[in-house]
């Protein structure tokens, strides 16, 4: 199991501060978790603008020009937020016993270090 899932709220714990411009500090929701390169998409952290060629559609109107779009960040530079104090925490699991309908499951869930809370 993962440490950090698509839809956890998240925040930047290194880089530049946000008076020098940079995104420590930030928080937003994980839009995409990159595996195989161990990267994360961000809503709101690490804007790049993207130069895309000029075309037209079908309609003719013009596509392209100069895009921003969030650009995926390195999952070590993220901590998942503590859902009550909203400070960034680490991830622990732990393993619950769930009876439904007469069976009995064990069932691995993700908690936050801080407080304790599930996540």
């Amino acid at each position: 199991m993962a440490n950090i899932k698509k839809g956890d709220l998240v925040q930047v714990i290194s880089g530049k501060s946000q008076a020098r411009g940079g995104d420590r500090g930030k928080q937003g929701k994980v839009i995409e978790v990159l595996v195989d390169q161990d990267r994360v998409v961000v809503e709101g952290v690490n804007y790049v603008t993207k130069h895309v060629r000029v075309g037209q559609t079908q309609r003719g109107s013009k596509t392209g020009g100069i895009e921003t779009h969030e650009a995926p960040i390195h999952v070590s530079n993220v901590a998942i937020v503590d859902p009550e104090s909203k400070k960034p925490t680490r991830v622990g699991f732990r393993n619950e016993t769930v009876t439904k309908d007469g069976v009995t499951k064990t069932v691995r869930v993700r908690y936050a270090k801080k407080s304790g809370k599930d996540l």
